[in-house]
Formats: C-alpha cells, structure tokens, sequence
C-alpha cells in the first residue's frame, strides 16, 4: 500500500425496495446510511432505458420519466416471478434482469463514493417470498457479478438492527410489521444468542405499500375536482407532466399527514388551478381498510408462529409507511404490546443488511446469554460486551491442555507401600518359622517322651502347634530381647503384639485348610536383624 492511501475495508447491504432503494455499509465496527442520491440518501427504484441502449437509474431515468414514459419501468419489485416481460421502447425485459440493472448500479455508486468495492455485500428480500422468487432473485444478484453476496429476508435485517439500539435478551419474541412502499410483511422472530430465527410462516399482502396509500390520495383530489381531470388529453406531454408533478404532490401531502394533522396539495393542470386540503383523518378513513387487512395478517402469523400476543416482547415497524400514525393505534389495540418504531423506517433493513455483510450480527445481536444451572434451573442472564475478533493471522496457536500432574505424596503415602512390604515379609518368615519349630517340637516330643511343655534349649524357637479345636496365642517371653514384625508401618523395633496373624498356609499336621498361626518369639542376632532391614528396603513400593 502506497504512503498515504488507506485501506479500503467496507461491507454493503442493499434493500431494493418497490418504490425506493437503499444502502448502508459497515465499517470501523458502526453501521451507516450512503447517500445514493443528490437529494436524498434513497433512490426512487426507477430504469430507463436510453434510444443507444444505455441504462439509468434512480434519480436520473425519474427525470426522464416524464418525457419518456415508455422507456421507464416502475415497480418491478412487483412484478418478479410474472412471466408477463415489461415493455421498455418496444423491447422486453423480466423483472429480475432490470433488478439486476438496480443493484450493478448501487454497488457502483456505492463504490465510487468510498474508493473502492466492497468486501461483501448482502441483499434483503420479503419475507414471504418462495423459493421461486428467490431463486430469481440470486440470477439477478449474479447477473450483477455479486456471486458472493448473502441474502436475508427483510424482518431479520430489521431486527439485526433494531438489537443493535436496544437492548433485547435471548429468548425474547419480536413482530415485525414490514409495511413499505409495495409491500407488506408480517414476521414473528425469536431472538436467539447470535442471531435470529424465524418462527411459523412470515404472512404478506403482496399489493399493498405505500403506493397504494398514494393512490387513494391522488383518486380523493382528482374526485374534488369534478370533470377537470377527465378533460385532460393522454397525449398532451404538458398535460401529463402536470399529473406526474400532481402525483408528487400527492405523496408529499401524505409524508406530511405522518405529523401534521392537515395538509394542501397545490393542482396544477390545463384546465383548473386550485388548492384541495385534506386532513389526517380524511386520509386515514381512505386507507383504514386496507391497514386493518394487514393487522389481520399480523394476527395469523402470530397463530402460525403458534406465539400468544401477551408473549410478544415488542411489536417492530419497519418501512417508510409504518410511520402512518394509524398503523401504531391499530396495531396496540389489536395486541396490546409496546410498539417500537425505527429510528430509520427508510434504513433499518439496509443498515442491518451492512451488518449481516461483515458478519457482525452476531456480536452485535449477543447482548445477552442464558445460561441454566445444573440444579435449581434458574436462568441467569448476564450482558456480554462485544468484543473484537483477531484475524486469523493473529490468533494464537492452539494449546494443548497439559497431563494433571499426580498429587503430591506426604510421609504417609510414602510410609503405606514400606509398610506392607514389611508386613509381608514378616508373614513369610513366620510360616517359615511355624514349619521349622514344629518339626523340633514333633522330634523333641518323640526322641524324648516328653510333652511338648518341655522347655526347649537356649538360643531354639518356641512356637505352638496348630489346633484343629480352637486357636492359641502364646504370650511373650521376657527374658531376651523380642524383634516383631512391623504392623504399624514404623520400621523401627517395636513391643510384639498379643494378637497373632493369619496366614493361609494349610497346617501340615492336620487335615483343615486353614490354621491360625501365633505371634512367635524368636531370639535374633544383630546380624539377622540388618539383613531382613535390607531385603524389606529392596521389596520397594512394589513389593506387593
């Protein structure tokens, strides 16, 4: 990158809307608005085609529109998935391909305004849309080369962008009242922790928008004006650019009424000059039917979305004609929910649009996590703040989790294997004992004809002969020194125990197949002494 030039980064989002388009792109981690007009941030949703084949659009093919009718194509959001062509000078063209001529042209001027393309783009659709039409509008999106580019459904922009200004937690229900300039949507979504999910089937009115609404306007002045307006010549351009400037007047008097409790439209035409005033609630008992058709839909997709009203966290109005005043008292009365109203009826979709674009709804949306605890099931719900996310290139490489290290081993834990290595050469050397004195007690007794109480020589083992009738224990002696084998785990010398232990050595002498044996007293030498010491010391923790 040369000295001084920064680095273009900017995600867009486009709403191709019936009678308006806009845009917005994100950047710098904010969403904002592109002015796409000269006038105005939005561009009507007009195509002309020029007699050398070129097209324009938004504000330019409206200029034109007047003086060129039949090379002007209006609507046509209206009109995808109609097999009817749309006749521009004579030559076909299908909705899609001049849809796909709107959005080339967007992301051109959108680029020419920042410097460079954009790093993604996202593109919003009704929501009631099929998959027919929506396959026809991703051949539109790569006729415009965006092959790339993401499409959500309106509702789920709006909603994107609506819980980047408020605070909406996880598990909260939210209608969306889609009431723009062509059409109508109504779309009952449920905040997730990172995005939104559509619940039931979005209901729609395809023909109503704000154009109907200009309409009903236009035909209640033109009915004030008696047979002015049917004297009027179709193919007088002065005649008909004054119905066209009548038209204008028409939509500025109902944008007004918005805020206003009246309004006057100026009339201009060959025939009459004159000035028709009409107030709020004349326009609103113009349109009140058609508005209490969409609260009904509303209502059935509620039911679809199996979600009762007093479940509805907030009722959201989204499109240009949701600011109508009637729409909100219709709406409350029906439901009885908050009604939340977009700071950008106009904006909020492509501005949640931007957001999806650069991935960063997700951040943005995530304001809150539920999390249920393993035993009282409650639901505690904590804020996150969005933090950013490194690059690929900057995230640390993966750790693996390092082996627990065993616990630490006190003087106990070190003393239990010694222990039972030493216990169990002393029962070894008992057994052995047992097996060598009761042979010099079996030969004293039959060399001599003594009884076997007889008082062996100085320096020999005295044991006892196992019982086959009941188990003894012979008390120790206390005329010499006694070395027992260690039962506590001490590996010093300590007082022989009265308590004899068990082996499980089969008597040798007698038919059971188990014998008790006694705690034997043994007069040892220094010299033995050491030499058990050792071999218990070899036997180590795994002598067992």
């Amino acid at each position: 990158m040369e000295h001084g030039r920064r680095e273009i980064s900017y995600y867009l989002g486009i709403d191709v809307g019936t009678t308006y388009t806009a845009a917005a792109v994100w950047r710098d981690g904010r969403a904002e608005t592109v002015d796409l007009g000269t006038r105005a941030s939005v561009v009507p949703s007009v195509v002309l085609l020029r007699e050398d084949g070129e097209f324009l659009v938004g504000e330019a093919a409206e200029r034109r529109a007047a003086s060129e009718p039949q090379r002007v194509a209006r609507e046509f959001k209206r009109r995808i998935g109609d097999p009817t062509p749309i006749m521009l000078a004579g030559t076909p063209f299908s909705a899609d391909a001049l849809t796909a001529r709107l959005l080339r042209w967007t992301v051109e001027r959108v680029a020419a305004s920042e410097g460079g393309p954009a790093a993604g783009v996202a593109v919003s659709h009704p929501a009631n849309w099929g998959d027919y039409k929506k396959d026809l509008l991703r051949q539109a999106i790569r006729q415009a080369d965006l092959d790339d580019a993401v499409m959500l459904s309106e509702p789920e922009a709006a909603a994107i962008h609506y819980a980047s200004q408020e605070r909406v937690q996880a598990g909260s229900v939210v209608a969306a009242y889609d009431l723009g300039g062509g059409t109508f949507d109504a779309t009952v979504l449920r905040k997730t922790v990172t995005e939104w999910d559509i619940l039931g089937e979005p209901e729609g009115i395809e023909r109503l928008g704000g154009i109907d609404f200009d309409e009903a306007m236009f035909q209640h002045v033109v009915s004030s004006l008696g047979d002015a307006y049917e004297q009027l010549d179709p193919d007088d351009p002065a005649a008909m650019a004054a119905v066209a400037r009548l038209r204008r007047e028409c939509v500025a008097a109902k944008e007004a009424l918005a805020s206003d409790t009246d309004a006057s439209i100026p009339v201009v035409l060959p025939s009459v000059q004159t000035e028709v005033r009409v107030t709020r609630g004349e326009f609103e008992d113009l349109i009140r039917p058609s508005l209490t058709q969409s609260v009904g839909a509303l209502g059935r997709a509620l039911r679809s979305a199996g979600i009762e009203a007093d479940e509805v966290s907030a009722v959201l109005l989204v499109g240009g004609s949701s600011r109508i005043p009637l729409v909100a008292q219709l709406v409350s009365a029906e439901l009885g929910r908050p009604i939340a109203v977009d700071a950008h009826p106009k904006h909020g979709v492509a501005l949640g649009a931007a957001m999806t674009a650069a991935g960063a709804a997700a951040p943005i949306a995530a304001d809150a996590v539920s999390v249920p605890t393993a035993h009282t099931g409650e639901d505690l719900t904590e804020p996150l703040e969005a933090t950013p996310v490194a690059a690929a290139d900057e995230m640390p490489a993966p750790r693996r989790a390092a082996a627990p290290l065993p616990p630490p081993r006190g003087d106990d834990d070190l003393e239990k294997p010694r222990r039972r290595s030493l216990a169990l050469v002393a029962a070894l050397a008992a057994a052995a004992i047992l097996l060598v004195g009761g042979g010099v007690a079996f030969a004293v007794a039959g060399g001599d004809g003594g009884d076997a109480d007889s008082t062996p020589p100085e320096g020999t083992t005295t044991t006892e002969t196992p019982s086959t009738e009941s188990p003894t224990t012979a008390p120790p002696t206390t005329e010499s020194p006694t070395t027992a084998p260690p039962t506590t785990g001490s590996p010093t010398t300590a007082p022989p125990t009265t308590e004899s232990p068990t082996t499980t050595e089969p008597s040798t002498t007698t038919s059971t197949t188990s014998a008790t044996t006694t705690t034997s007293t043994t007069t040892t030498t220094p010299e033995e002494n050491a030499d058990e010491e050792a071999g218990s010391e070899q036997a180590g923790p795994d002598g067992e």
